[in-house]
């Protein structure tokens, strides 16, 4: 599909690696769409495929704000289930690079948009499809969530248990984040450098339960190579140790601690004056006298105290911070990764900004784009699609 000549609302400045490159998004949230948030800041042109409103099952509604406000992104509203709607999606395709779907297995074969219809027009496509547990296997039909993918890939059973020995619900989504999102990006990326050199394009089977796993490795491979099991307080990653932890300040707030090499704890216990226990730091024996040293150390002054005393002085030692503040973090905010954003209605606010390394600067105020607003009529036009035939299609519903 031929670039917009205008960059799409809150499109990186400069092209970024991945420009030219059109992305056809068929999610609404999870795993794909942190996916496609991943290459649209890295500089794809990302269309999000809805269903026409009130035509079939509605998609799930992120909140505006949710994945970027979808910045640099444009929309189309298509009903697959009708056999022009299903053409008019196939011609999108024809001259797109990638289609990233997170439908349960086979459910695009049956709505006649998937892979092999999409290479038959399109030989070169990248076609991703994520799903929880891949496209076959024995877990290949169970429905879930993130909380499901970190249980069945070990994530859950390594963190420490609540206080009824049940282990925690996380305070993020790691497996759509990482584990699918991120997975599926790297996966696309590497299928486009192949495509390249081959002029080939190629499925990808994205399981977000195989990615749980791949970020599990360090503690599997041990158990696959020993026979140890690996849990909470198995090793110094795990909470052995009290050299790596977790210790409420004065104020009753957090600091992280992971001091794991020798010269860093020294450093610590010297700035705490609890030299005594320098030389014991690996020794089991005396791991809950150090925690407690370390506790009652840590209690005689704030968390920001602590910070500025320790944090630039090679011990480890780092603020936890709530989500609230992260916004009027001096790091966050040298780096620019929080930037200003507009909404054509709902106005001002602020954004996580394109992070990641290899990623454009974003002009500030990013400018969103308004969700209930398609350009629907511009992309079948670059699609091939003439005025009266999209004409038609929007005035029988099967486009909007």
């Amino acid at each position: 599909m031929p670039a917009p000549t205008e960059a799409p609302p809150g499109a990186p400045r400069g092209a970024g690696p991945l420009a030219g490159v059109t992305v056809l998004d068929l999610s609404s949230v999870g795993p794909a769409s942190r996916c496609t948030r991943l290459l649209a800041d890295y500089g794809a042109t990302v269309v999000k495929v809805g269903p026409v409103p009130g035509r079939g099952p509605a998609q799930t509604a992120p909140p505006f704000f949710a994945y970027s406000a979808h910045r640099g992104m444009r929309r189309v509203q298509l009903d697959v289930r009708h056999p022009d709607g299903r053409t008019a999606f196939l011609a999108l395709a024809a001259t797109a690079d990638v289609v990233v779907e997170s439908f349960r297995p086979g459910v695009v074969d049956r709505l006649g948009i998937g892979y092999e219809a999409v290479r038959d027009a399109n030989p070169a496509i990248v076609y991703c499809s994520t799903s929880g547990y891949g496209q076959d296997g024995p877990r290949a039909g169970w429905a879930g969530h993130d909380l499901d993918y970190l249980a069945v890939g070990g994530f859950l059973a390594s963190s420490g248990p609540r206080a009824d020995g049940a282990p925690p619900v996380p305070g993020a989504t790691i497996a759509d984040g990482a584990a699918g999102g991120m997975h599926a990006a790297l996966a696309v990326c590497a299928a486009l450098v192949a495509r390249a050199r081959t002029g080939e394009g190629t499925r990808l089977d994205v399981s977000v339960a195989d990615g749980v796993l791949w970020l599990m490795s360090l503690a599997a491979d041990e158990a696959l190579a020993t026979g140890s099991r690996p849990g909470p307080g198995h090793d110094v990653l795990t909470g052995r140790y009290a050299c790596y932890d977790t210790y409420r300040a004065g104020d009753g707030r957090f600091l992280a601690v992971a001091a794991i090499e020798a010269k860093f704890f020294a450093n610590l216990c010297t700035a705490l004056g609890c030299e005594a226990w320098i030389e014991r730091q690996y020794d089991d024996d005396a791991q809950d006298d150090i925690r407690g040293a370390l506790a009652a150390a840590f209690a005689t002054a704030g968390r920001d105290h602590w910070v500025e005393a320790l944090a630039g002085a090679d011990t480890c030692v780092a603020p936890v911070q709530e989500v609230a503040e992260l916004g009027d973090d001096p790091q966050f905010a040298w780096r620019r990764a929080v930037v200003s954003a507009e909404h054509p209605v709902r106005g001002p606010f602020r954004q996580v900004g394109a992070v990641l390394a290899g990623t454009a600067p974003l002009a500030e105020p990013v400018t969103v784009p308004d969700e209930t607003v398609t350009d629907t009529d511009t992309l079948l036009a670059a699609a091939g699609l003439s005025a009266r035939a999209v004409a038609d299609l929007r005035s029988r519903r099967v486009v909007a």
